[in-house]
């Protein structure tokens, strides 16, 4: 008898107390191990339309919801008696006529008996405003997912009440009505035939899933409980899945499950390769370890697979295979090259470049190419660097960059592009890597050394490379040609299309301050067109103030209001530009009368607390409700930045990465976004606003 669990079950688990819990997840092991053990007491729901649901005791009160059959058995809900029961009478589970999968279906004659869910009123008397599918036939939406009780409602729905509609229809449905209501064309699933396992159907997959022993019901029973960890999207699925005969590249819009993709492929490989070892990383310490925690909820219980998996962020994965190879490195920090800058350029008459000038032509081109020679330097490209340079120019500048790498061999320093550029080269030669396979997450901030050494690992090999990230959210790095360092996902490149964590309407806004298309430099294109997010919520407020007294109360008014509705301390952040702007993120929190923890690279939020973090440290994090707020002029963007700029046209990329880093504040909100500043406001809150 193969044994399954639903979404909906574990939904319905994580609202129960911890004792309630630890009680169901026991009738539930004993299950799994016997399911006609004497010990447990089944009861037929006679009023149920799906004459297969059952009950099981848990105790005096809890009850769980099966649906049992001759070969299967499956756990689809618990909850209290009374509750469990009126929860089963209105549901019932039954292969789709027209895709073949396996659905959970709302009764329709009788949903309006629930009340945290009304349904929107009959087509008569529907909200005014027209109806978004009365053009398709019953056919074609059933085509969709739609189960055929619901047509009627689909075909009267309105923009106003078309979020009220979803949560009664299966995911496949929301999501093919969403992209239609947005003008986009959903791809009609192939019928399968009437002969095949309707629970094998993709979109099966994603709501009910076969266990195979008591360590996978332990995984899918953990609290808090991961859905990504046991269900995934048939799309994401068959990325994780599919076989590339080089890189390949998933992108997507913040909240479309990336990093999610990123993980399972890294099993995926883990387990097609018994014999190799998979690198999962990313660009910085806070995010690797937050790889490394959803990783180990992933793979509990798979010692062998998890150990043949590294997680750590680049640069400490090139410190370790370096100080192996080599020695451990002494490496020469940003403060130690300026020093040897300004003693290099005293030396060279005649030369007036900034520091800044300096610092950025001799970081982006000359460090990162790990350029030997003036003639290096001379042909070299400067792709991404926008003031244009001369010959005569050149030849002053490379007098002063000579003269800092001969400082660093005398002072025995070597930097981060010197160690990534040292272990590339050693792997082209002929050495072998120490990965057979590598998944970067957050790949649109690895830098151009970085590439080049990934490229040297895994690049050559099918699967060898497997990228997740998006272009809009680049706030680190500058650009450069990904096909120049060995790295074409040319046909390899895929966009993930549905928003599970963000709004609707915290998403829209966010969008609007990022073009519809952002290119790389190689041509390749992330495109937000065409993607839906899964639910409803309050718009955002989008507020401007008088002074920063103003701006606090109204913050932390908004914050309180939060906290209320029954949103924790723990689940609302509070971003701000730079550590510049952290005492009025404390004033704010002081104002709603919570208590705050301010997180850097090191320190992460505190339970009960109200986290405070500049924008940038929040990249892979999110929270029920979010606060962007002194988004003042001259603070996004940064005056600093914009004042260090040479070249006019270097602005541009100054102003791209400062909108992609208020887009990644803003995106952090999963439920209610708040963002404001003080007049004269940010020129990009007039983007939102508008």
């Amino acid at each position: 008898m193969e044994f399954r669990i639903a979404d909906t079950f574990t939904d319905s688990l994580a609202k129960l107390t911890g004792q309630e819990q630890k009680a169901v997840k026991t009738a539930a092991f004993d299950l799994q191990m016997d399911p006609s053990a004497p010990g447990l007491s089944f009861h037929k729901l006679d009023r149920a339309k799906d004459q297969n649901f059952w009950s099981v005791r848990v105790n005096a009160d809890i009850r769980l919801i099966v649906h049992r059959t001759q070969s299967s058995l499956l756990l689809v809900h618990v909850d209290h008696h009374d509750k469990a029961y009126r929860w089963a009478e209105r549901r019932k589970i039954e292969r789709h006529p027209t895709t073949g999968a396996m659905q959970l279906v709302e009764v329709r004659e009788r949903v309006e008996e629930l009340p945290a869910a009304p349904v929107p009123a009959p087509a008569a008397a529907a909200t005014p405003g027209p109806k978004l599918f009365a053009g398709l036939r019953k056919l074609e939406l059933m085509a969709f997912g739609v189960p055929e009780e619901w047509v009627n409602d689909v075909r009267a729905a309105t923009e106003a009440s078309l979020f009220d509609l979803l949560p009664h229809l299966p995911q496949e449905a929301q999501e093919a009505l969403l992209r239609l209501a947005v003008g986009e064309q959903p791809l009609v699933p192939q019928p399968v035939p009437a002969e095949a396992d309707p629970f094998a159907h993709p979109d099966a997959q994603r709501r009910f899933r076969v266990l195979h022993d008591v360590d996978e019901l332990r995984r899918a029973l953990d609290f808090p409980w991961e859905r990504w960890a046991v269900f995934l999207h048939p799309a994401q699925r068959d990325l994780v899945e599919r076989r590339y005969s080089g890189p390949a590249r998933v992108s997507g819009s913040a909240g479309t499950g990336k990093t999610i993709v990123a993980l399972h492929r890294a099993v995926h490989l883990a387990r097609r390769n018994p014999k190799a070892k998979v690198l999962l990383t990313t660009f910085s310490k806070p995010l690797a370890k937050a790889l490394a925690s959803r990783l180990a909820s992933l793979v509990d219980g798979e010692a062998e697979a998890a150990q043949r998996i590294d997680v750590q962020d680049l640069r400490g994965a090139a410190y370790g295979l370096y100080s192996k190879a080599f020695g451990q490195p002494n490496i020469a920090g940003s403060d130690a090259i300026q020093v040897m800058m300004r003693k290099a350029v005293a030396k060279v008459a005649g030369a007036k470049f900034t520091p800044t000038f300096l610092l950025n032509e001799w970081t982006e081109v000359v460090d990162a190419q790990q350029l030997p020679s003036w003639e290096a330097y001379r042909d070299a490209s400067r792709l991404g660097r926008k003031t244009r340079l001369g010959e005569k120019q050149r030849h002053m500048l490379w007098a002063v960059f000579d003269d800092v790498r001969a400082a660093l061999v005398a002072q025995n320093l070597v930097t981060w592009s010197h160690i990534f550029g040292r272990l590339a080269s050693g792997m082209v030669a002929g050495k072998p890597g120490p990965y057979g396979f590598v998944v970067v997450d957050e790949a649109q901030d690895i830098s151009m050394p970085e590439a080049g050494f990934l490229a040297a690992v895994a690049g050559s090999k099918p699967d060898g490379l497997f990228f997740t990230g998006d272009l809009g959210q680049r706030i680190f790095q500058q650009p450069f040609s990904w096909k120049a360092m060995g790295i074409d996902v040319r046909g390899r490149s895929h966009t993930l299309r549905i928003n599970y964590r963000t709004s609707h309407q915290i998403r829209t806004q966010a969008d609007r301050l990022l073009p519809n298309v952002v290119s790389d430099v190689d041509g390749t294109q992330d495109s937000r067109r065409g993607t839906v997010s899964l639910f409803d919520g309050p718009s955002p407020v989008i507020r401007v103030f008088d002074n920063e007294a103003a701006e606090t109360s109204a913050v932390g008014a908004w914050i309180a209001d939060r906290i209320r509705a029954g949103c924790a301390p723990d689940e609302i952040a509070i971003l701000v530009r730079s550590l510049g702007q952290v005492g009025r993120a404390r004033a704010a929190a002081k104002a709603a009368g919570a208590k705050a923890t301010e997180f850097d690279d090191k320190a992460q939020s505190a339970v009960g607390t109200v986290s405070i973090s500049p924008m940038h440290l929040a990249k892979g994090l999110e929270f029920r409700a979010v606060a962007v707020i002194a988004c003042d002029d001259e603070v996004i963007p940064l005056q600093e930045r914009v004042e260090s700029v040479v070249d006019e046209a270097d602005l541009e990329e100054v102003y791209e990465t400062e909108r992609h880093l208020l887009y990644v504040a803003c995106t952090r909100a999963r439920d209610s976004l708040w963002v404001s500043g003080v007049t004269p406001e940010s020129e990009f809150l007039r983007d939102v606003l508008r």
